[in-house]
């Protein structure tokens, strides 16, 4: 018997593992999928609800892509699909990469449109399903120094704009998710103690909001929710 599915794409040990456990405990068996996601520890635990599925891609290749949504098909229903994947080199323009910028937006924007169109096309058979894209500060200004990540981010939203506004109509939620601010992890930890409780974001608040993202009506859908600690300026 099939069994509805899941897939995050940019797993890692933040928010990726808290977005994979949040949706197998709707139920789904989720494919957590990163380059090396075989090798991250805890991704193979079994759920209450669902399971979780480890699977080794790079987002960045069309036939990887193609591969874990052909495994996903044969194991059940697409419902839900994240593209949490990202990646920063900083530096100011002069002083910046060609190469490095092009892997950055390889990483940002390509792969997240890759992982877009292929769980578009799963979804579109059944007429429903949910696409989030996961955003950043970067999604909405560029800062100096910052060239590496603001590009994707910026584009990464259009893709998401424009896939919302031609895949709403038939039946197919897609929302982008602007973080705005340092999520909770051992790298920010001193950061904790110096601003004091709840201010930095937690990984899991983030996937409740997923969650909820996914279970809301299409007759009150939201294409772009924006999180932050309280205390973060904007």
């Amino acid at each position: 018997m099939s069994e509805a599915t899941a897939v995050v794409v940019g797993v890692g040990p933040g928010l990726g593992s808290a977005l994979v456990d949040a949706f197998a405990d709707e139920g789904y068996a989720v494919f957590a999928a990163a380059r090396s996601a075989t090798k991250l520890a805890g991704l193979g635990k079994s759920r209450e609800q669902g399971q979780i599925i480890a699977y080794d891609c790079d987002a960045t290749d069309p036939e990887q892509v193609d591969a874990l949504f052909g495994a996903v098909a044969s194991h059940g229903p697409l419902r839900l699909a994240v593209f949490n994947a990202g990646a920063f080199a900083r530096g100011d323009v002069l002083g910046s990469d060609p190469a490095e910028f092009e892997r950055c937006w390889r990483v940002g924007c390509f792969a997240g449109f890759l992982v877009g169109q292929a769980a578009a096309g799963a979804m579109l058979e059944q007429g429903e399903g949910t696409i989030i894209f996961t955003g950043a500060t970067a999604s909405l200004r560029g800062g100096a120094g910052f060239v590496n990540l603001a590009s994707p981010k910026f584009a990464l939203r259009a893709v998401a704009q424009s896939m919302a506004r031609e895949l709403g109509p038939k039946g197919i939620h897609v929302a982008h998710a602007i973080i705005d601010g340092q999520i909770h992890s051992e790298r920010y930890a001193q950061l904790l103690d110096e601003r004091g409780p709840d201010s930095l974001l937690e990984p899991g608040a983030i996937a409740a909001a997923y969650v909820s993202l996914h279970r809301q009506p299409r007759n009150a859908w939201t294409q772009e929710l924006d999180l932050r600690p309280f205390r973060e300026k904007f």
